[in-house]
Order: structure tokens, then C-alpha cells, then sequence
């Protein structure tokens, strides 16, 4: 069973930067993107960017310009940065890998901006 590991997560005052790195426990035969998501306290899990195995990127509207995802060398992992950071931005995030067979989800990590 293939597990995603997330990491990067955690406190930080608005205007910072966190890392998040997501990896997955073992190789993934024929990946097709690789996205994180976001769900804040009750409230719907929400998509934030998106990265193809092609490279191509897609960025909700609320983190354009601040956040941005990119793929490992290793081919199993992806990453998002995350600058000037907003109390709004605070959630748990998700990474996840969608595959031919369909999706791989992580645990999540939490993050967390002080105003």
C-alpha cells in the first residue's frame, strides 16, 4: 500500500513562508498530476495547485502570485511554497497523486498563520 508522507508544516505570522513536501513511500507507475489541497476548520476541502507530469501548473485565484508547486528530482515527490503567507491560508493540507487507477491521498499537515 503506497502512503504519502507530508512535512513542512506548522506556525508562522502572516507575511512568512513555509515548505511542504509530500513523498510517497514508494514508486508510482504512471502518474498524471500531483496536487495539494487545503481544508480549513468547517469548511469544504479545496483544491490550491496542481502540477502535471508534464509540468504544467494550476493555482486557485486565493494563492496566485504567493504559493508555488513543483515536483522532486525524485519523481514520487512534490513540494509547495508558500509566501507571504495570510491568517486565511491556515488549514490542514492535503498532498495527493492522482495515477491511472486513481488517487493516492496524504495524512496531511498542519499549518497555521498568526496575524
Amino acid at each position: 500500500q503506497v502512503r504519502l508522507a507530508e512535512s513542512g508544516g506548522g506556525l508562522v505570522q502572516a507575511g512568512g513562508s513555509l515548505r511542504l513536501s509530500c513523498a510517497a513511500s514508494e514508486s508510482i507507475f504512471s502518474i498524471n498530476t500531483m496536487a495539494w489541497h487545503r481544508q480549513a476548520p468547517g469548511k469544504q476541502r479545496e483544491l490550491v495547485a496542481t502540477i502535471t507530469s508534464g509540468g504544467s501548473t494550476t493555482y486557485a485565484d486565493s494563492v496566485k502570485g504567493r504559493f508555488s508547486i513543483s515536483r522532486g528530482n525524485a519523481k514520487n515527490t512534490v513540494y509547495l511554497q508558500m509566501n507571504s503567507l495570510k491568517p486565511e491560508d491556515t488549514a490542514v493540507y492535503y498532498c495527493r497523486i492522482n495515477y491511472y487507477r486513481g488517487d493516492y491521498w496524504g495524512q496531511g499537515t498542519q499549518v497555521t498563520v498568526s496575524s
